[in-house]
C-alpha cells in the first residue's frame, strides 16, 4: 500500500513550502526567522523561554500551525489563539487536558511553561456539542526575546488542503454543509455548481478556507492569522 503523502505547508518567515515532517527542522535554521530573532535581540526588555508549539487536530490530519509562544503567556491566551485562527464560531465553551476527553483539565490561568513539561501533550477542546479536539506538544524552546510584541507569533502553517467537486470533479472553492449533514458526502464544490447546487436548506453553499472546524456547527471563518 503507498504511503499517502504528508501535507506541506509554508514557513512564515521565508515562504518556503515543505511537508509538515521537515517544518520543524527548516524554522530552526531559516535565516529569514534568525535575523528576525536577532532584531529582537536588541529589545529592551529581558529573556524569557520561548515555546514552539506544534498544534494539530485529532481529526483530519491535513491541518496543523506551528507557534512560538512566550512561556509567561497562559493557557488563556493560547486558548483565544486557537478561537480566532481556527476554531471560533458560537461562543462555546473550551477546556484544556492532559489525557484527551476524560483527562485531567488543566487550569487556563497556568503559564505555558508552568504545563508544557518534557513529553507533555495537551488537549484542547472547542464546543462540546460538536466538538473540535486539537493536541498540541512542544517542538522545541529557546531562550531569548519574542520576535513579536504579542505573545503568540505564527510561524508556519498548513497549506490550504486540496478538494475537488463532487459535480465535476475540478479544484472546489466552496462547501455544502447539508451534504455533510444529510447525505454524507463531502460536499465540496467548484465555483460554477456552487451557483446551482440544489441544497439550501443549510443556506448557500460557503468558501472553503483553511481550518480543521469547516463545515461543523456554525463555523465560518476567518482562519486568518489573528496576529
Amino acid at each position: 500500500m503507498a504511503r499517502r503523502k504528508q501535507p506541506k505547508g509554508t514557513c512564515l518567515y521565508c515562504g518556503q513550502e515543505m511537508a509538515k515532517g521537515g517544518m520543524s527542522k527548516h524554522l530552526s535554521a531559516c535565516p529569514k526567522r534568525q535575523a528576525a530573532i536577532e532584531k529582537a535581540g536588541s529589545k529592551k526588555i529581558g529573556n524569557e523561554t520561548l515555546y514552539h508549539l506544534r498544534v494539530e487536530p485529532v481529526w483530519p490530519s491535513d491541518f496543523w500551525l506551528d507557534l512560538e509562544v512566550r512561556g509567561s503567556s497562559t493557557l488563556e491566551v493560547l486558548d483565544h489563539y486557537l478561537r480566532a485562527i481556527w476554531l471560533e464560531c458560537c461562543g462555546h465553551m473550551s477546556q484544556f487536558s492532559v489525557g484527551g476527553w476524560r483527562g485531567k483539565e488543566i487550569s487556563m490561568k497556568r503559564s505555558i511553561e508552568a504545563v508544557f513539561k518534557p513529553g507533555v501533550e495537551l488537549t484542547h477542546i472547542y464546543d462540546f456539542g460538536t466538538s473540535s479536539e486539537t493536541l498540541i506538544k512542544v517542538a522545541g524552546t529557546r531562550e531569548g526575546k519574542p520576535t513579536t510584541a504579542r505573545s503568540i507569533a505564527l510561524m508556519a502553517r498548513n497549506l490550504m488542503p486540496e478538494a475537488v467537486c463532487i459535480e465535476c470533479e475540478q479544484p472546489a472553492t466552496h462547501l455544502c454543509q447539508e451534504c455533510i449533514a444529510e447525505e454524507d458526502v463531502s460536499g465540496t464544490l467548484c465555483k460554477k455548481h456552487a451557483k446551482t447546487h440544489p441544497h439550501d436548506d443549510y443556506g448557500d453553499p460557503m468558501p472553503l478556507v483553511n481550518s480543521p472546524r469547516l463545515g461543523m456547527c456554525g463555523y465560518e471563518g476567518p482562519a486568518d492569522p489573528p496576529y
